[in-house]
C-alpha cells in the first residue's frame, strides 16, 4: 500500500485556514504530491495520504487508485467527499505563534546505525533557528553508531555513550547533555518533516505554563500486513485537532485525566520545558525499552509533568513519519511491550508519587473498562488489507493480539518492579 503527502491550496487567503461556508465543488490547486520520506513510489492501487493545507497536515484518507488515473485527482476528490460526508471542515490553525526558543534534539539509538543516518539527514535540515543534535548510544555492543557520527556527521552531531541500558536512562544522558531551554527527543526509525522541530518548540515561547509539546506521527510505509495492522489500530497518531491539557481545567471528555497518558502523544514526538524536566527527575530509569518493564517512559513523564501543574500540548503541525516494524513477530512484541508499558508507568507513579494513589483509585473502575476497551479484539469491519480511519479502529484486530496486551498490562508492574530491583 502505497503512503503519499498531497500539499493542497483550497483557497486565496495563504494565512487563513478554510471557512465553514467553503465550496470544494470547484478543483483544488495542488501545490505538491510526493510519496512519504523513505516510501515506495506512487502507484495503481491502495494509497494512503497526509493531505494538508498550504503545508499544514489537516485529513488522511484512504483510497485506491484505478490503473492509468491520476493519484492527485483521485485524493483530492476522496479528500472532498470525505469532508462533505460527514459535515466537516479542516481544523483551523492554532493560534499560537513565537519564534522558537533555543533546543536540544535527543536522538537515542542502539544499533542501527543504517536507519539513524536517515532520521538525522532529516533533523539537520530543519528550519529551526537555533538548535543541536544530540545522540545517546545506549550499551553499543559494536562501534558502528560513534563511526557514523565521526565520519559523516562530524561538527554537526554531538555523540554520548550511555553504557546502561534502557530508553529512560538514554534520555536522562540526553537531557544531562543538554544546556538549552527546551529538549526534544524523537527515535532513530523516523523522517522528521522539515518544520517539525519549529511547530513543536513554538508553544513553549507562546505560553510560559508549557511543560511538555507533542506531535503527529503517521506511517512513512504500509507495505507489511503487520505495518497495516499497526496503523489501523490506531497507529501513533492523535488526530488533526491541536489540544491543550491542563491540570487547572481538566478535559471534560477524558475523565480519566491524566492517567490516560496514552492521549497526549508518543516519545518519538515530544519536547519538554528542560527546566520542568528536570525538576520532576526526569524519566523513571525503570521504565522504556531495554528494561523488563519492556515501555511507559514517556508516558510516566507526561503525566509528572501534567501532575506538577504544568501544561501539556498536542499540535498536529509538528510531524514526523515514522518507519512501522514489518514482521508479524514484531507486532506480537509490540502489542505485549504496549500492555506491559501501560502499568509500568502507573506503577512508576504511585511509586514515585504515592500522593497520587487515592486519586487513581477513585478513576480505577472507569480505568479498567477502558483499558479493556482499547485491548479488546475487534472483528473486520472493512476490507482486508486497509489501515481504516485513524482511532476509528475499523481493521479487525486479532484476539491473540489483543490477549498480548492484556497479558502484559498483568506483567507490568512485575516487570517495573525488576527493573528497579536491577537498578539497584
Amino acid at each position: 500500500m502505497g503512503v503519499a503527502d498531497l500539499d493542497l491550496d483550497l483557497g486565496p487567503d495563504p494565512e487563513r485556514p478554510p471557512a465553514p461556508d467553503l465550496d470544494l465543488d470547484g478543483k483544488p490547486h495542488v501545490l505538491s504530491l510526493t510519496p512519504a520520506p523513505g516510501g515506495p513510489p506512487l502507484r495503481a492501487g491502495p494509497l494512503f495520504a497526509l493531505v494538508r493545507l498550504r503545508g499544514r497536515p489537516v485529513a488522511t484518507v484512504l483510497t485506491t487508485v484505478p490503473d492509468g488515473a491520476d493519484p492527485a485527482h483521485v485524493l483530492v476528490a476522496e479528500f472532498r467527499a470525505q469532508y462533505e460526508s460527514r459535515d466537516q471542515r479542516p481544523p483551523k490553525k492554532s493560534a499560537l505563534s513565537a519564534t522558537p526558543p533555543r533546543t536540544t534534539v535527543v536522538v537515542a539509538t542502539r544499533e542501527r546505525a543504517d536507519r539513524l543516518g536517515r532520521a538525522l539527514d532529516s533533523l539537520l535540515a530543519q528550519d529551526h533557528p537555533d538548535f543541536r543534535v544530540v545522540v545517546v548510544d545506549n550499551a553499543p555492543v559494536t562501534t558502528a553508531t560513534r563511526e557514523l557520527v565521526d565520519e559523516v556527521y562530524a561538527d554537526r552531531v554531538t555523540y554520548v555513550h550511555e553504557p546502561v541500558p534502557g530508553l529512560a536512562v538514554a534520555h536522562n544522558r540526553g537531557v544531562a547533555a543538554t544546556d538549552s531551554p527546551v529538549v526534544a527527543f524523537t527515535d532513530d526509525d523516523v523522517v522528521a518533516d522539515p518544520r517539525w522541530l519549529s511547530a513543536l518548540t513554538a508553544p513553549f515561547a507562546a505560553d510560559p505554563r508549557t511543560g511538555c509539546v507533542t506531535g503527529l506521527i503517521l506511517p512513512a510505509r504500509l507495505t507489511t500486513p503487520a505495518q497495516v495492522l499497526l496503523e489501523s489500530h490506531g497507529g501513533f497518531a492523535k488526530g488533526f485537532a491541536p489540544r491543550l491539557y491542563d491540570p487547572t481545567a481538566p478535559p471534560a471528555d477524558e475523565p480519566l485525566f491524566p492517567f490516560t497518558a496514552g492521549s497526549f502523544g508518543s516519545g518519538a514526538n515530544m519536547a519538554f520545558r528542560t527546566s520542568a524536566l528536570r525538576a520532576v527527575g526526569g524519566f523513571d530509569p525503570a521504565t522504556g525499552t531495554g528494561t523488563p518493564a519492556r515501555g511507559g517512559d514517556d508516558l510516566y513523564a507526561f503525566v509528572r509533568i501534567l501532575t506538577a501543574g504544568h501544561r501539556l500540548r498536542y499540535t498536529p503541525d509538528a510531524l514526523v513519519w515514522h518507519h512501522h516494524r514489518e514482521t508479524w513477530q514484531d507486532l506480537r512484541d509490540q502489542a505485549y511491550g504496549y500492555g506491559a508499558g501501560l502499568t509500568a508507568y502507573l506503577t512508576a507513579v504511585l511509586c514515585r508519587r504515592p500522593s497520587l494513589l487515592p486519586a487513581l483509585l477513585a478513576k480505577l473502575p472507569r480505568g479498567l473498562a477502558h483499558a479493556r476497551a482499547i485491548t479488546a479484539h475487534r472483528p473486520e469491519e472493512t476490507g482486508a488489507g486497509t489501515p481504516g480511519t485513524h482511532g476509528t479502529h475499523g481493521h479487525p484486530w486479532p484476539l491473540s493480539l489483543s490477549r498480548l496486551e492484556r497479558r502484559g498490562m498483568l506483567y507490568g508492574p512485575l516487570g517495573y518492579a525488576r527493573a528497579r530491583w536491577g537498578s539497584r
